[in-house]
């Protein structure tokens, strides 16, 4: 590809996540790419390349992905729509999981997986140095993982002083496993669940700003379950938008070290989604959003 080609846009602004690393704070989640219930290939593979490049065209800098979605699956179909990647572009993916033969999400955060995991994510994405490797924790259905993070977390700073990941995250954290895994090695992003009705993480999302570290909500638009909010249609209505340009627009002005990572496997809901990027809510606005949480 190249870069005449692509559109010089950056939707929502930029965000440093590092020194050498800036990306846009839209960006793209690649989870839905793979087949349904994220396991296996999707139904129409030309259609996710399609989606892959679209949103390079439009200016996406951040695409977040895992070698477990599939698993493999999608990061081979990033690989086959984007490589060689464009400098700008930055791949962020995510290790501490795997997939049983049905499909099931099983933790697996021993060093020894992270170490297969990372090295699965190099090669399924044609790179030999990954820019962002998050620690996903998993306890039971799922959720956070309890207790100490130390052991996983300092495996990952290992290979992080190998030359193999150039910096770290960690995902569905307490903020208390935030703070200890800061004291192994610097963390550049936390990912947690979080959108305008669930806002648990948002004491977290306001420390980790005072920090400049990025809080990457995932489930930005409720995920299984859509976002559904009498008082969000009403805004929607009136702005003339869709609530799910609203919600992702909150989330932009909520706090600007949010990065968002909302997944389709639609061309439309992606320039929909990137659209969010301009939209501009009034005081007022923010306001009868911020009472959905509590309604």
């Amino acid at each position: 590809m190249q870069d005449d080609q692509r559109v010089a846009t950056h939707p929502g602004g930029t965000f440093l996540l590092a020194p050498d690393l800036a990306v846009t704070r839209l960006g793209y989640g690649a989870m839905q790419l793979a087949g349904p219930g994220v396991f296996g290939p999707p139904r129409d593979r030309g259609a996710a390349v399609t989606v892959l490049r679209e949103a390079v065209e439009l200016g996406v800098t951040h695409i977040d992905t895992s070698d477990y979605y599939g698993p493999h699956v999608t990061n081979q179909i990033i690989r086959e729509a984007l490589h060689p990647y464009p400098d700008e572009l930055h791949i962020v993916t995510k290790v501490g999981a795997r997939r049983d033969a049905t499909g099931g999400w099983l933790p697996a955060s021993s060093p020894a997986d992270l170490r297969n995991a990372v090295h699965d994510n190099l090669r399924n994405l044609g790179l030999e140095v990954l820019d962002v490797v998050n620690l996903r924790t998993m306890g039971e259905h799922g959720g956070n993982g309890p207790g100490s993070l130390a052991e996983a977390f300092g495996a990952l700073a290992e290979l992080r002083q190998e030359g193999l990941v150039r910096h770290l995250g960690v995902s569905t954290v307490s903020p208390e496993q935030v703070g200890e895994a800061q004291a192994i090695a610097p963390v550049v992003c936390v990912q947690n669940a979080y959108n305008v009705a669930h806002r648990g993480d948002d004491d977290l999302v306001d420390t980790l700003a005072a920090q400049g570290i990025a809080y990457v909500p995932y489930f930005p638009l409720g995920g299984f379950s859509p976002l559904q909010s009498g008082v969000l249609t009403s805004v929607a209505t009136r702005l003339g938008a869709s609530p799910t340009a609203v919600a992702l627009a909150w989330l932009l002005q909520r706090s600007p070290n949010i990065l968002l990572i909302p997944g389709t496997s639609s061309v439309a809901h992606l320039r929909e989604n990137v659209a969010a990027a301009s939209l501009v809510l009034s005081p007022d606005d923010v306001r009868l959003l911020d009472g959905i949480a509590g309604a």
